[in-house]
């Protein structure tokens, strides 16, 4: 391991196991996920950073038994929520009902739990998505007047599926802004898919190991907030926001050529949490550049806005950001 933390040693030897043990992570996942290896690095940095993952990409990608793997490797409590037009926001959340005697009871809902699969976000109504991003960012949920605080660590990976569009409610760009990640999810190459096919035409059932706990993953998250950052590197990644913005003076010309709506406050703040979890899981004590440059795909994707223009032009956000980069 190379830079330095500038806290105790305790920390240090902390980050070197935290080191460790997400190539153990790395390793036991890929026991049964193939060939998708910087989705899975982007949803374990999103869970350390105690973020919210938006994954897109087509059906029957194995998303629900990427996010059903991770939750095992971590033994961490998994419900999965198939959201539909018809989905009650007292679906997500629990309800209250009558018992035998007559007394109310809440019965909680699958939100309670520590990692949720909301699997097709974009199908179900604005009333149903707001219960479910409120409690993504309170941590908490309230019904019938009452608060219920949620089991943490909790994260939230909510799936869109980019092709079919008929009847679906897609999210505003304000709630978009929630997730610290948009993971794009891809067909796999053709050797991992002869690898996929291999393994899951037999009738050999695969053991995740339990590498870590809710205890643990708790203080890992602790770590990733008290990793030291140079000032040049927050500069660089506030810059790099400032960049999306055709208002700001640091906007370039294609900025203001091609981008309507730029990136907010929280895509700096992103840019920098998670630059911090991406220098740990590479060995370093501090973020650098590169570790932001590395993040900043997934984190501005789902935060800028392109006009007509660029639209028109075939000019796509991931081309604007290797601009601003």
């Amino acid at each position: 391991m190379n830079n330095m933390m500038t806290d105790t040693t305790s920390d240090v030897a902390l980050a070197d196991k935290f080191f460790e043990d997400f190539k153990s992570l790395k390793k036991e996942i890929s026991k049964v996920i193939i060939g998708q290896d910087d989705v899975v690095n982007l949803l374990l940095t999103s869970v350390f950073c105690q973020g919210h993952s938006l994954l897109v990409g087509v059906p029957g990608l194995a998303k629900t038994l990427l996010i059903q793997t991770i939750a095992s490797a971590l033994d961490l409590s998994f419900k999965r929520i198939q959201f539909t037009p018809d989905l009650m926001p007292s679906d997500i959340l629990g309800a209250e009902t009558i018992d035998k005697e007559r007394n109310f009871k809440f019965v909680k809902g699958p939100i309670f739990a520590n990692i949720i699969l909301a699997d097709e976000i974009n199908r179900t109504p604005p009333k149903t998505q707001a219960a479910l991003l409120e409690a993504m960012q309170e941590y908490s949920v309230t019904v019938a007047g009452q608060h219920f605080s949620l089991e943490k660590p909790f994260f939230v990976l909510a799936t869109q599926n980019p092709i079919e569009q008929e009847g679906t409610y897609p999210l505003p760009e304000a709630q978009l802004d929630r997730f610290l990640f948009n993971i794009a999810l891809t067909y796999p190459s053709y050797e991992a898919e002869i690898d996929i096919v291999k393994n899951t035409t037999t009738d050999e059932v695969t053991n995740v190991r339990h590498i870590l706990g809710a205890k643990e993953v708790l203080e890992y998250q602790h770590l990733v907030r008290k990793v030291p950052v140079a000032d040049n590197v927050v500069e660089y990644a506030v810059d790099l926001v400032h960049k999306t913005r055709y208002e700001s003076e640091r906007a370039p010309q294609a900025t203001k050529d091609y981008i309507e709506w730029g990136a907010g406050p929280r895509a700096s703040q992103s840019l920098i949490i998670a630059s911090k979890c991406n220098a740990l899981i590479n060995g370093k004590y501090s973020p650098d550049i590169e570790d932001v440059k590395a993040v900043a795909k997934p984190i501005l994707r789902h935060r800028i806005v392109r006009n007509f223009k660029a639209e028109a032009e075939g000019i796509t956000i991931n081309d604007l950001i290797d601009q601003l980069l």
